[in-house]
C-alpha cells in the first residue's frame, strides 16, 4: 500500500571457497540436500535434512513469541523444561554454535557454511548462549527464505514515513532530543537540543540503549541504572565497505552462487575460522572474515543500468588492541584495503578502473551514525547472550519495555526483545503500550486492514 516491496531471492546463502569449493543453500531443500551429497556425503545431506526439518518443527514455537511481549527469563525457562521439546531447545540455546554442528554433522565444510552465517547476527562460533542461531537459521531459510527490500534498505524507513502520514502523524529529522520530560513520575514529553518541547498525551516511546538512559532520563532508580550500564556489547563489530562500480561484479566461481547472504572464505575446517574470530575478542583486525557482493544482481535499480554497487562486510572489533576505537579514523581505509585485496580472490570487477566511488564505515562511524542505538558500533543493540534473552533483553528491569517508576515511557530498538535484524520487533511494543492504555490491539489491527 505504501511502495514497499521486497525481493525473495531463490538460492538465500552460499559459501564460496578460494579454491572455487561452492556449498549453496537454496530456499528448495531438495535441491540443496542433492548438491550437498556431492559436495560433502550422502550422509552429511541426510542429516542436514532431518535437522533442517526439526527446525521447521520448532519453528511455530519459536517465531510466535518474536512479535509480542516477552515472557520473563525464569518463567519461560520452567515452562520449557515441562516437556522433552522444550529441554531440547533449552539445551540449544545455552550451547555455541560450534557446539550445534559438532552435533549433527561430520564435514567440517559443511559446519563451516552454517556456523560462518550465524555468526552474521555478531556473536563467536563457540560463545555458550548463543546455539540458537545455528539451529533456526536453516530451518528459517528453507521455510521463509531471506528478502531484501528493492532499491534498499532505506525504502522501509521511506514507507514508513509515508503510512504515518498517511495515518496523520508526522516525522521530524533534524531535531536531536536531550532528554525525556518527567513529571511526577511520569514520562510527558520530550525536550530538544535547542529547547523546543514536545508534550506526550499518552506516552513516550524511545530508542534509548540502557546505556544511554541515564543521559535521556536521570529520574530511573539509580540501581536500575547501574544494572543497564553493565549490559554487555557484542563481540565484534562491522568495517563496512560500500563501492559504486561502473559495470556489474562477476563472481569468479559464476554468477549462478550469487545469494542473498554470501560468504567468502580461504579457510576450509573450524579451527581455523575460530582462529580468524580469537582476533576479534583481542582487539586484531583481519581480512579473512568478509562477505557480501553486488546488490544490483538482485536489485538493478540500485544502480544506473549495467551499473553495480558492492556492499562488503568485514568483522572487526570496535576497540583495537593498538589506539581502541579513536584509532579507527586513522585506519579504517587500510582495512578496508586489506579486505578489498582479499575480495578481488573472488570476483572480477573491483580494478581500481572499475570502482567510481568508496565508502567505508567503522565501527566507530556505527557508534556516531546512530550513538543512542549502535553503542560500540553494535548494529545489534547488545549482545545475543542467553543471559539477554526474553525478559532478560537487555535486563529483567527493562525487558517489559518499560522503565521502573517512569511511567508511560516505553523502549524500543535492537537492544530489546527479539534482539537486531529487521524482525518488526516494534509491534512487540505497540501491544505492551495498547495493553496498558486499555485499547485491544487485534481490534486495532483488524481496523486497519479494513481501511
Amino acid at each position: 500500500k505504501f511502495g514497499l516491496e521486497y525481493i525473495y531471492p531463490d538460492l538465500v546463502h552460499v559459501s564460496i571457497w578460494e579454491d572455487g569449493t561452492v556449498i549453496r543453500s537454496y530456499k528448495d531443500l531438495d535441491r540443496t540436500c542433492q548438491e550437498l551429497a556431492q559436495r560433502t556425503s550422502d550422509k552429511d545431506a541426510e542429516s542436514y535434512r532431518r535437522f533442517v526439518q526439526m527446525s521447521q518443527q520448532m519453528l511455530p514455537l519459536m517465531t510466535s513469541g518474536l512479535y509480542s511481549p516477552p515472557f520473563p527469563l525464569g518463567a519461560f525457562v520452567a515452562m520449557m523444561d515441562q516437556s522433552d521439546e522444550g529441554r531440547f531447545l533449552l539445551d540449544l540455546m545455552q550451547r555455541s554454535a560450534l557446539d550445534v554442528v559438532e552435533g549433527y554433522f561430520d564435514s567440517e565444510l559443511l559446519k563451516v557454511h552454517i556456523v560462518r552465517m550465524v555468526t552474521e547476527n555478531l556473536q563467536m562460533p563457540d560463545e555458550l548462549g548463543t546455539g540458537m542461531g545455528a539451529f533456526v537459521m536453516p530451518g528459517i531459510i528453507h521455510t521463509y527464505g531471506c528478502s531484501m527490500p528493492r532499491g534498499g534498505s532505506g525504502e522501509l524507513s521511506k514507507a514508513l514515513v509515508r503510512a504515518l502520514e498517511h495515518l496523520g502523524g508526522e516525522v521530524r529529522t533534524n531535531a536531536e532530543v536531550s532528554r525525556v520530560i518527567v513529571e511526577g513520575g511520569q514520562a510527558v514529553g520530550l525536550e530538544l537540543v535547542g529547547g523546543e518541547t514536545f508534550r506526550a498525551r499518552d506516552g513516550v516511546i524511545g530508542a534509548i540503549h540502557p546505556h544511554r538512559l541515564r543521559r535521556f532520563v536521570s529520574e530511573t532508580p539509580e540501581p536500575v541504572l547501574r544494572r543497564a550500564e553493565r549490559v554487555t556489547q557484542s563481540t565484534f563489530s562491522i568495517n563496512l565497505t560500500h563501492i559504486a562500480l561502473r559495470e556489474r561484479l562477476r563472481l569468479k566461481v559464476g554468477n549462478d552462487s550469487n545469494a542473498m547472504m554470501t560468504e567468502l572464505m580461504d579457510f576450509y575446517d573450524t579451527r581455523e575460522m575460530c582462529l580468524e574470530y580469537d582476533k576479534l575478542r583481542r582487539g586484531e583486525t583481519t581480512h579473512r572474515l568478509i562477505a557480501g557482493g553486488d546488490n544490483t544482481i538482485f536489485d538493478p535499480t540500485r544502480a544506473p543500468d549495467g551499473s553495480g554497487v558492492f556492499y562488503g562486510v568485514n568483522f572487526a572489533p570496535y576497540r583495537l588492541n593498538d589506539g581502541g576505537a579513536a584509532a579507527w579514523d586513522a585506519r579504517k581505509e587500510d582495512v578496508a584495503d586489506a579486505a578489498l585485496a582479499q575480495y578481488r580472490k573472488f570476483f572480477d570487477g573491483l580494478d581500481e578502473s572499475n570502482m567510481i566511488g568508496r565508502k567505508v564505515c567503522s565501527p566507530l562511524d556505527h557508534e556516531r551514525g546512530s550513538p543512542n542505538s549502535m553503542v560500540e558500533g553494535d548494529a545489534h543493540g547488545c549482545a545475543p547472550f542467553f543471559y539477554q534473552s526474553m525478559g532478560h533483553r537487555p535486563k529483567a528491569d527493562l525487558g517489559s519495555f518499560r522503565v521502573p517508576e517512569v511511567e508511560c515511557l516505553y523502549l524500543t530498538g535492537p537492544f530489546m526483545h527479539p534482539g537486531g535484524g529487521v524482525f518488526g520487533a516494534g509491534r512487540a511494543v505497540a501491544i505492551q503500550m495498547m495493553d496498558d492504555l486499555g485499547i485491544e490491539f487485534e481490534k486495532v489491527c483488524a481496523g486497519a486492514i479494513e481501511g
